[in-house]
């Protein structure tokens, strides 16, 4: 039975990656603006959300208890809501690798954040994989000098900065109850979306497209949570990497989008290092396990 859920939680964080990908496709093909897209994905993965909280909580918690925020929850909601603007608007304005492969160094942002606001030690290994992660982001948006695509990887550095955030503020905040601090935060997206954008104004198949986007975000987001309760973090991590090559494949198959060789060279430096790092991470919990 034990190997079986951890089977069931390699599949479901695997899905989670590749459900993932597919945002940058799908921002792309989609004709809307930037703020429209926001609208909608606030909309429909936020019904969404809502709909899994209240499917979890039946029978274990109170209605009350499982939507109730807070400060500290709408604080981690706002966060949420900023970097989710920066990341729609980079895959607008830059390769979708790029995108995909600077958000991957998170997790070293978010050893530095823990660092600087709750003195966190960082490992040896976290330390040398996350200069080497910088260095790639350097060279990647050095690439997008003079290109057009400057902004859009300055936003993809902005909205991974701000999921380092949003990690080290779910540990902070340990009694927020994070999934529904993501619908709410969709929810804010919806709002914000609706008065920056025009919601109403849009084709059919922007409409299909919409909604799919929507229910992909919903459904990441569902698949990670449970499919993390089943396997340890660091595998977890590993798994997610996932999302980088097959995010790189679809944008070249859909939209025959092929980054330039600086962006290659970047983005092999931080997935270098991220495989790395995630790799010793997981040979140490199953060290861990056997004693």
């Amino acid at each position: 039975m034990q190997q079986s859920q951890h089977m069931k939680g390699i599949v479901l964080v695997a899905l989670s990656a590749v459900v993932f990908s597919m945002s940058g496709v799908l921002t792309k093909i989609i004709e809307a603006d930037g703020w429209t897209i926001v609208c909608w994905r606030g909309l429909i993965g936020g019904l969404a959300v809502i709909a899994y909280v209240e499917f979890r909580r039946r029978g274990t918690t109170s209605r009350g208890q499982a939507f109730r925020l807070g400060q500290r929850g709408w604080i981690l909601a706002s966060v949420g809501s900023v970097s989710s603007i920066a990341f729609i608007y980079a895959f607008k304005l830059t390769y979708i690798a790029n995108v995909a492969v600077i958000y991957a160094t998170a997790p070293f942002f978010a050893a530095g954040l823990a660092w600087l606001t709750m003195r966190e030690t960082a490992k040896g290994r976290t330390l040398v994989a996350g200069t080497l992660s910088l260095a790639g982001v350097t060279i990647i948006v050095s690439g997008g000098l003079g290109t057009g695509k400057l902004m859009g990887d300055l936003l993809a550095v902005a909205m991974t900065f701000g999921n380092a955030a949003y990690i080290v503020l779910i540990r902070k905040f340990a009694d927020v109850p994070v999934v529904w601090a993501g619908g709410a935060s969709a929810l804010q997206l919806f709002i914000v979306g609706g008065f920056m954008g025009a919601p109403l104004n849009v084709t059919a198949q922007d409409t299909v497209l919409l909604i799919l986007f929507g229910l992909a975000f919903a459904g990441a987001v569902i698949l990670w949570t449970e499919g993390t309760r089943l396997i340890p973090s660091a595998q977890s991590a590993l798994l997610g990497t996932v999302e980088i090559p097959f995010a790189a494949l679809l944008a070249w198959i859909i939209l025959s989008e092929f980054p330039p060789v600086v962006a290659i060279i970047g983005g092999t430096v931080i997935l270098s290092a991220v495989l790395w790092h995630a790799a010793i991470d997981y040979q140490q919990d199953k060290q861990d396990a056997l004693r």
